[in-house]
């Protein structure tokens, strides 16, 4: 039972580096995103954008993340993400 306590943990810190790591790509790419919106002249925030990224995570989702869960997840992610 101990074995499978620390398998679990190892786990969980597996997958919380794998979720930091893709944060950090989600930034570059949004870095990336924003020069180019610049260059063109487009405005950096798109609410429609981000309205149909919420609706596609939340029909992407199959739990157990309850739907009140995923859209706290997602609204801090796009906040961290603006003010990196």
């Amino acid at each position: 039972m101990r074995d499978r306590f620390d398998e679990i943990r190892r786990e969980i810190t597996a997958n919380d580096e794998a979720i930091v790591a893709a944060v950090n790509r989600r930034i570059e790419l949004v870095i990336e995103l924003w020069q180019l919106k610049d260059a063109l002249g487009y405005a950096t925030v798109d609410p429609d954008r981000e309205r149909l990224l919420r609706e596609h995570l939340a029909a992407a989702s199959t739990g157990p993340l309850s739907p009140e869960g995923l859209d706290r997840f997602v609204t801090g992610l796009l906040d961290l993400t603006k003010k990196e």
